[in-house]
């Protein structure tokens, strides 16, 4: 519960989990601010809560399972997955639809799911989920599923079919925070991360806006910024725009940007221009096998407009998660192909790729940078000299 004093002070009220009112705490500030995170959720079926472990779970297991089953699509559930088949579990992956990380580039979640196999996961797909789960006196899981198919002698299950904002307890709907449309799990705030409640502000899972970690720190700060930074900082707010992520699946993930498919809904099929390679990575030079038999890194450019301004950047393969930071800032600042080919390769990598992806060099000589770096420019130059307006202090 909270409330406001003459000061415009928010007070909240704290009750224990018991519901003791005698015990409540009350706490009161100009600014509030609701972080709770989220929950992994469990999907209603027989059996599911009393023999399924959450991601949570998974930290707290003393001994390698010799069976596991990972239940889910997303970050979490393909990532779980890749460890446990790399421990020697012998691991299945059950996915409700095809593939995999569906609302990544095609090109991703195709060769992931294509990896995964290869690496020994056994995938059951389009299986619209678990129906039931039962275990005998050993312990032993039989999962069923609603496609009719059935995994035995299951020693540990984990479901990771995704997470939910933990408001629930909050009772936000006695200090007017609105859900955003009108539901009761994510909270409404606007671009400046306030709520319908003037002073009280939310952020991270509890928005529904890119539930990653750095997201979450990113937006704090922007809002620390704006409320206790001075003048300068007065419209400081994070932008939820291209934003660099990476799974850390076997082999690993990086995006940023649109997808192929949404830069079409976007600006139009035929506004587009896509970049594509797929080599063995170097790492496996040495190794004795034969080319095919070596694993995969897969790449995408998804290039904008005459001028080419890269508004998709896709990886997948060894060192993707290495890659990607850097990429991201060019793509963030409007980098165009040109602006890409220009840039001299580092070899041997297999960033270098993405800077001398064929055709190259053949694009719209046209650059978004300030001072242009195509055809042999000399670099940038700090525009003023002096020391910086914000002094930087001994650390």
């Amino acid at each position: 519960d909270a409330d406001a004093d003459a000061d415009g002070f928010i007070k909240v009220l704290v009750t224990p989990d018991d519901g003791d009112s005698d015990s409540a705490v009350e706490y009161s500030a100009k600014h509030v601010l609701i972080a709770t995170g989220g929950r992994p959720a469990f999907p209603d079926a027989p059996g599911v809560m009393e023999h399924c472990i959450s991601s949570d779970g998974f930290f707290d297991l003393a001994e390698l399972p010799e069976k596991s089953v990972v239940v889910g699509a997303g970050y979490i559930a393909v990532e779980l997955a890749g460890v446990l088949q790399s421990l020697g579990s012998d691991t299945s992956l059950v996915l409700r639809k095809e593939r995999a990380l569906r609302e990544f580039d095609e090109m991703l979640s195709e060769c992931l799911d294509e990896e995964m196999k290869r690496n020994g996961i056994s995938v059951y797909c389009k299986t619209d989920g678990v129906a039931s789960i039962s275990a005998n006196d050993e312990g032993k899981k039989t999962i069923q599923l609603n496609n009719g198919e059935t995994i035995s002698d299951v020693d540990v299950c984990i479901m990771a079919i995704g997470r939910e904002p933990l408001v629930e307890p909050l009772n936000l709907e006695n200090v007017g925070v609105q859900n955003r449309d009108g539901t009761k799990k994510y909270i409404d705030v606007d671009e400046y991360s306030e709520t319908s409640r003037e002073g009280v502000f939310a952020l991270g899972d509890v928005i529904g806006e890119v539930e990653l970690t750095p997201t979450a720190i990113a937006a704090g700060r922007r809002l620390a910024d704006r409320l206790y930074g001075g003048p300068q900082f007065a419209q400081a707010k994070i932008s939820y725009e291209n934003v660099p992520t990476v799974v850390f699946s076997h082999p690993p993930i990086g995006t940023v940007g649109l997808t192929e498919q949404q830069a079409i809904e976007k600006f139009g099929e035929d506004n587009l221009k896509v970049y594509r390679s797929k080599f063995a990575n170097l790492e496996y030079g040495i190794w004795d096998a034969e080319p095919d038999d070596k694993p995969k890194t897969s790449m995408k450019l998804i290039c904008a407009g005459k001028e080419e301004q890269v508004v998709g950047l896709h990886v997948i393969g060894q060192g993707s998660d290495e890659m990607l930071q850097g990429f991201a800032v060019a793509i963030k600042m409007g980098a165009t192909k040109a602006d890409l080919d220009s840039c001299i390769a580092i070899h041997p990598t297999a960033s270098e790729e993405f800077v001398t992806m064929f055709p190259w060099g053949l694009g719209p000589q046209v650059s978004s940078a300030k001072v242009s770096p195509l055809n042999g420019a000399a670099p940038a130059e700090p525009r003023s000299l002096g020391p910086p307006e914000t002094p930087v202090k001994d650390l």
